[in-house]
C-alpha cells in the first residue's frame, strides 16, 4: 500500500512539473509591420500622390490589355508602377491612388501589396540590394553566407537595415530564380551573380559611387553555361514566326 501510494505521488510530481524543452526560433518579427498600416509623418493618407502624365498613360495601356469587367487584374503592375514613381516603396497613398483608378475597394489593393514581398512597405534606398539566401545560393559557389557576411561587414548594417548614409538598404530574400548562377543578389532591376566576397565589395564600392556595374555573372561567363563552356544551345534557336511568311512576322 505505501509502494502504490509512493508510485502515485511521484506521478502527481511528474505531472505538476513544468514541462521544458528547447527550440530553436527565427528573428521574430511583428506581424503589424506586415500587414496592418500605422500612419506615419511619412505614410499616411493625407500625403498625396498622383500618377504623373507618363505613368497614367502607362497604366491606361495596362488597364486595356482585360477586359472591363477584370481591369482589377491590372492591380499587380500597377502597384509596381506607383512603386517606381514613390521611390522604390508603396505608400498608402500609392495603394489608394491604385484602388481610385481601378474603381476597387481600397481593402482589395492592400490585401495585394501586403501578399506579395516584391512592393516594399517603408522606404528603401537607391541601391535596394536583395541577397537570396536560398538552398541553391547557400551551396553555389562560395556560399551565399560569405556574401551576406561581406555585406554586413562592409555597409555595416544587418538585413532589414538602411546604412547611415541612405544609400544601400540591405535584405535576404527567397529564390529569385537564378540558382545556376549562385550566389547572387539582385540590386534595383539588375542581377549580380557568381558572386565572392571581392566581386561583392567591388559592386558595392560602385553604386557607392553612382556607377552602374556590369550586371549578370561576375566570373567571366556569359550567361548560365558551364564550366566547360556551352554544350547545347550552341546555334541560334528558332522562335515564333522563325518560319512563318512576311506577313506573319
Amino acid at each position: 500500500m505505501s509502494f502504490a501510494r509512493s508510485t502515485i505521488q511521484s506521478v502527481r510530481n511528474t505531472l505538476a512539473r513544468p514541462t521544458r524543452r528547447s527550440f530553436v526560433s527565427s528573428t521574430s518579427r511583428l506581424s503589424d509591420a506586415l500587414f496592418v498600416h500605422r500612419d506615419t509623418d511619412y505614410n499616411n493618407p493625407s500625403i498625396p500622390f498622383e500618377f504623373t502624365p507618363e505613368n497614367l498613360k502607362r497604366a491606361h495601356e495596362i488597364i486595356a490589355r482585360y477586359p472591363p469587367q477584370y481591369k482589377k487584374a491590372a492591380a499587380l503592375p500597377i502597384l509596381d508602377l506607383g512603386q517606381r514613381q514613390n521611390k522604390g516603396w508603396t505608400s498608402i497613398s500609392v495603394m489608394n491612388a491604385v484602388a481610385k483608378l481601378l474603381d476597387m475597394p481600397k481593402m482589395r489593393v492592400y490585401e495585394v501589396a501586403t501578399f506579395y514581398t516584391m512592393y516594399n512597405r517603408e522606404p528603401v534606398a537607391p541601391n535596394f540590394v536583395q541577397l537570396c539566401t536560398t538552398t541553391p545560393c547557400q551551396l553555389g559557389g562560395c556560399g551565399s553566407t560569405k556574401i551576406l557576411e561581406t555585406i554586413e561587414s562592409h555597409l555595416g548594417v544587418h538585413p532589414g537595415q538602411t546604412t547611415k548614409d541612405g544609400k544601400f538598404t540591405f535584405v535576404e530574400v527567397e529564390c529569385l530564380g537564378a540558382c545556376s548562377n549562385a550566389p547572387m543578389m539582385q540590386i534595383g532591376d539588375d542581377y549580380y551573380e557568381d558572386l565572392t566576397p571581392e566581386t561583392t565589395v567591388k559592386i558595392l564600392d560602385a553604386l557607392a559611387r553612382g556607377e552602374k556595374p556590369k550586371p549578370g555573372p561576375q566570373s567571366g561567363r556569359q550567361t548560365s553555361e558551364n564550366s566547360a563552356g556551352l554544350t547545347t544551345l550552341t546555334t541560334k534557336p528558332y522562335g515564333p514566326g522563325e518560319f512563318c511568311s512576311p506577313e506573319f512576322q
